[in-house]
């Protein structure tokens, strides 16, 4: 079964970050899109979701929805697709550039602030790929495994599902 929510942006020099609707488009968004994605594929087919590997993608949606307005240009469009036990989230922006890891630490010691969203995805995704789109930007695909294998009790965290 394969569950999609996507979102088209109206990309104009007014409302930079515009949702198709009119409706301004925010990290809260792509996550609301990654909770009704599985929560509505759990409802249809009865297979159970682990809370804290939901939490694990709600975070990762969050981190590449916020990466693409603070250091992407904006976000041009998200899709959201629930694909045998795991979720996937692509989200794109308008910048070529790659992502970075950046040192918590500048170079007296000091905490920087940010610079942590990156490995964070990285961590908690099983699959990251970063792709160049044809009309300038990328696009940012994590896939986050969310669903219990029949008979796995609850409360794990995730990570052992295939």
């Amino acid at each position: 079964m394969r569950t999609n929510y996507s979102s088209d942006f109206v990309d104009t020099p007014d409302n930079p970050f515009r949702c198709g609707d009119g409706e301004w488009c925010r990290p809260a968004d792509v996550r609301n899109a990654v909770r009704r994605a599985v929560v509505g594929r759990c409802g249809a087919t009865g297979c159970p979701y682990d809370e804290e590997s939901l939490s694990d993608a709600l975070l990762v949606a969050s981190e590449l929805s916020t990466n693409a307005i603070l250091h992407g240009g904006g976000m041009t469009g998200f899709d959201v697709d629930v694909d045998g036990r795991a979720v996937r989230v692509s989200v794109s922006d308008r910048s070529d550039r790659l992502p970075v890891a950046v040192d918590p630490y500048d170079e007296r010691g000091r905490g920087r602030a940010g610079g942590r969203g990156w490995p964070i995805v990285c961590r908690l995704a099983r699959d990251v790929r970063v792709a160049h789109l044809p009309s300038g930007g990328k696009r940012i695909t994590a896939v986050v495994p969310v669903f219990r294998p029949a008979g796995r009790p609850s409360g794990g965290t995730g990570a052992d599902i295939p």
